[in-house]
């Protein structure tokens, strides 16, 4: 008889929680960004996941709040996306699932990858007020990912809710990774390539 499970977990990465240790305050918006991108090359290097990354940091003192990681394939769960980790974490550390409430700093979501359509849904609904993206879109799609139906002007989208939106940042860095990730022949989630 099939039973249903009355818990689902994700766990983060051994050498992720050291290694944001090391990131606790990065006052400058590139250094974050080096800080994400490095994050979603030692997720490759490590084995641990995709080569996405993405950080919930203060946006005026530059604290970090949250890291997360992509974690869909050793963990089995499809969501388990970095923005969307790193969101999570960032909720429970907060102890709110609206990291726009009165009250709490503004915060940004720092990714190294654009988000997928999954991710930007998430974005709007947790109150985030930045998102600063690395690599595009069509980065990751260039290597085999699937972004999803994602609106051509999800930008302005964002924008439109009050959440301003930085691209391209360090987009060259944030490339490389995912066509090392390519080259290292490793599984890429894509349930399109199945249809």
């Amino acid at each position: 008889m099939h039973q249903q499970p009355n818990r689902v977990e994700f766990h983060l990465p051994d050498w992720l929680l050291e290694y944001a240790k090391s990131g606790a305050l990065i006052p400058g918006l590139e250094e974050r960004m080096s800080f994400v991108i490095e994050a979603s090359r030692r997720n490759v290097e490590q084995d641990t996941g995709g080569p996405f990354a993405a950080a919930v940091f203060e946006r005026d003192s530059g604290r970090l709040i949250s890291l997360g990681v992509n974690l869909v394939i050793p963990q089995g769960l499809s969501m388990l996306h970095a923005e969307m980790t790193a969101l999570a974490v960032a909720q429970r550390q907060l102890g709110t699932f609206d990291l726009g409430e009165s009250g709490l700093p503004a915060l940004e979501l720092v990714s190294s990858t654009e988000p997928c359509v999954m991710c930007l849904g998430g974005i709007v609904w947790s109150g985030i007020r930045r998102v600063v993206a690395g690599a595009r879109d069509a980065d990751a799609r260039s290597v085999g990912f699937d972004e999803g139906p994602k609106p051509e002007n999800w930008k302005a989208a964002l924008e439109q809710r009050h959440i301003e939106v930085i691209s391209d940042l360090q987009r060259e860095e944030a490339k490389q990774v995912l066509e090392a990730y390519a080259r290292l022949d490793k599984q890429i989630y894509n349930p399109t390539k199945a249809m």
